[in-house]
Formats: C-alpha cells, structure tokens, sequence
C-alpha cells in the first residue's frame, strides 16, 4: 500500500494515467499526455481520452469502484494490509496487479511484507498473488500449468478463476455446472463459457475451473472488458441490484458502434435466464467487450439457476419497472414488453420462443446426461424449466400469435 495514496494506471502495460484519493475522500483519474499522444483507447467507457481531470467526490469512480475484490476475498486483502475492508483505495492498490480486463493499478511504493492469513489454504494461496476479482462467492485466481491448475503467483496474470463452495448453499458448485450446460443446448450459437469440476490440490479443495476470456492461455492481457455495472456507472455493492433489464438494452441501441444485434442476443440470454431460474443475474453477470469495431459482448458467465434455493425466488433486477418481481409472477405480458425495450418486434419474439422451444429437448437431455450433483438436484433443476416453459414461455407465443390473428 502506498504512503500517499495515488496509483499509477496501465492499459496493455502501457502506462495511462494516475489514479488519485485526496484528504477529503474524493478520487482523481487523469490521463497522462503521453498515453493521449499515443492514439490509445479509452480505459473506459465512462472515461473517455480527454486532458480533463475525472473527478468522483464519493470516492472511486465506478469503473475502479467495480474492480475491487468483494465479500471473502476483501476481508482476507484488508487483513493482509492491515487496513478497513471499507478502504476501496489501499485494497485497490494492494492487489491491484491482475485484474478484470487490461487495466492494472500499480502501487508507487507497495508495501513488501504482507500480514498472510494462515487460517486456510485456500485464503493464503489468494493473497499471494496481487489480484482481485469481484463477486461474493469464494474464489482463487489461477494458472494452468500441465495438466493440472495452481494459484497465481506475485505479479504474474492468471489464465482461469476457480470458484470454491461458498456459504449455506448445498452443491452451488455443481448447480452452475448444470446450469451452464442447460443454456449452452439452449443458445448453441452463443458464446457460453467453458467450464471443468476438479479437485485442486493445491488447497485440497473442489473447484469450478472456467478459462478467463480476457487472457490468453499463457496469461497475456487478450481483451479489455465492463460489466454492465461499469457501463452504466454503478457503484459496487448493491448497485449491482439498481435498476432494470431494459437499461442494458437501451444502452445497447443507443451507444454508437454498438449493433442492435448485440440487443437482440442479450434479450436471448436473459430470457433463458429466466426460464432456467437464474434469478441473480444482476448487472455485474453482464459485460461487454471493448473492440475496434465497438462494444460487443463477452462469452456468457455466472450463470447459475438461483430458484433452487428459497431465497432466490425475487429476479434481481426490475422487469418493466416492477422491483423483486417473483419468479413466480413472471407472465407473458412483462417478456413481450421488456423485448420492446431491446428494439425487438413481436415476430421477432415469437421466432426466439420457436428456437428455444427446439432446443428445449437438448437443454433437459444435457440434463439427464450430465454426471454431476445429485440426482436430485439435476431433478429439482429440470421441474423449474418446465414449470417455466409450460406457465410463462409457452404462453408468450399464443399471446401474440392471438393478437395478429
């Protein structure tokens, strides 16, 4: 951690800006001329290039904001340094070295010797590295190496996450397998992450291994990305939750360089979504690609059929305006209007609810084929999707074909 706080900020290596916190609490992003004279891009999207100082007087601006490490691993960051888990700026800096997408913050005078948890493997092994990454669920960033994955070492980029079990929720690990599986047969001209379970025996522990779309597999910086949750200026935290669907689509539609295809695959994904009961796709489970031609999505991600669990039958964001909207109270009438707000017509709608229900077959077949979980927990997820496909779905397209005739 830096004895004064400021950072320096890199894109691909090549140095942008500073990154500053003043007395009063307020942050300072500037680029730096040279990065300007260099014809770079942008560092993000609410970042344009420009000589102008970024002033946020409520601390980091949202893109810093949304890189910073949450829940389990943010605790076991501010142990290491000493410091208040609330302090977004020391913790940025401190492990501000491997993060998501192109951008590094690097600390001018880092701190050498960290305060090393010991309690745990698996919390050791995440703060050897200078990494974060956010989400609340237990998490290591990882290396491949041969056949097998180990944890990413000081100042060196990591190539896969791995998720560990997290909390009270039984075989989470297993439910995002599945369910990932399931959207996979249902969207099969998307791009879905992969995925592999596997004992790491670095920590003697489970893990959900998933390859990072930002890095090469030899742990170069590939592509620069946002979440939604940056995009759209949301602070970290609950932010994540703020809001409804129909930002993401207007955002889409209303941003140059952006194609209303990418709108139309977006609306796909959240609709299965729905349909599979992944009721914690919030803001931060949606990013975009930053690329010459423009924004463009990224694989899909976090996809985990949440309904499973009693405490997840609210959809995280608002459908059509109405906030924790049930699961259960999801009718045709919100889907047809929240695809009006993706530039989506109702033929085209109709032709997204013939095409999954093709595929609903593979989606259940993937299923019954997966080995992974219980029985009943691959029984209990498959009860949701056709408890979803014969209430909602189904019904979408009669709705409107009864309406045209």
């Amino acid at each position: 951690m830096a004895k004064a706080l400021w950072g320096n900020i890199y894109y691909n290596e090549i140095f942008a800006g500073r990154l500053e916190e003043q007395p009063s609490g307020r942050c300072v992003f500037t680029y730096d001329q040279s990065y300007l004279d260099g014809n770079q891009p942008a560092i993000a999207y609410t970042l344009p290039l420009g000589s102008q100082k970024y002033i946020s007087e409520r601390g980091l601006h949202p893109f810093f904001d949304n890189l910073i490490a949450e829940g389990w691993f943010r605790n076991a960051q501010a142990r290491a340094l000493g410091i208040d888990p609330k302090n977004k700026f020391a913790l940025l800096l401190g492990f501000g070295y491997d993060l998501a997408g192109a951008v590094s913050v690097i600390d001018p005078e880092p701190v050498q010797h960290y305060d090393l948890d010991h309690s745990d493997e698996a919390t050791l092994a995440a703060l050897r590295g200078r990494a974060s990454l956010s989400g609340v669920q237990r998490k290591l960033l990882m290396v491949k190496e041969g056949k097998g994955y180990r944890p990413v070492k000081a100042n060196e980029l990591s190539t896969h996450i791995a998720k560990l079990a997290s909390g009270n929720l039984n075989q989470l690990l297993e439910l995002e397998y599945l369910t990932t599986s399931v959207v996979r047969a249902f969207l099969p001209a998307d791009d879905i992450v992969e995925m592999e379970l596997t004992t790491l025996d670095s920590i003697n522990e489970n893990g959900l291994i998933i390859p990072r779309f930002d890095r090469t597999s030899t742990g170069k910086r590939l592509y620069h990305f946002e979440e939604f949750n940056q995009l759209l200026g949301h602070d970290s935290g609950d932010d994540k939750y703020e809001g409804d669907y129909a930002e993401m689509g207007q955002f889409i539609l209303n941003t140059n360089n952006c194609i209303p295809a990418e709108a139309y695959r977006l609306f796909l994904r959240i609709l299965v979504c729905l349909l599979v009961g992944n009721t914690d796709a919030h803001f931060k489970n949606f990013a975009m690609f930053h690329t010459r031609e423009g924004l463009r999505l990224t694989p899909a991600y976090d996809l985990v059929a949440s309904a499973i669990y009693p405490e997840y039958q609210s959809i995280a964001l608002r459908v059509c305006g109405i906030r924790n909207l049930q699961l259960g109270k999801l009718e045709p009438k919100h889907i047809i209007k929240m695809a009006d707000s993706f530039g989506i017509n109702q033929h085209m709608i109709i032709n997204a609810v013939e095409m999954l229900k093709k595929h609903l077959p593979n989606a259940l077949a993937a299923l019954e084929e997966a080995n992974v979980g219980s029985l009943e927990l691959r029984e209990t997820l498959q009860r949701i999707i056709e408890k979803r496909w014969n209430g909602s779905f189904e019904l979408i397209g009669r709705r409107l074909l009864k309406k045209q005739s």
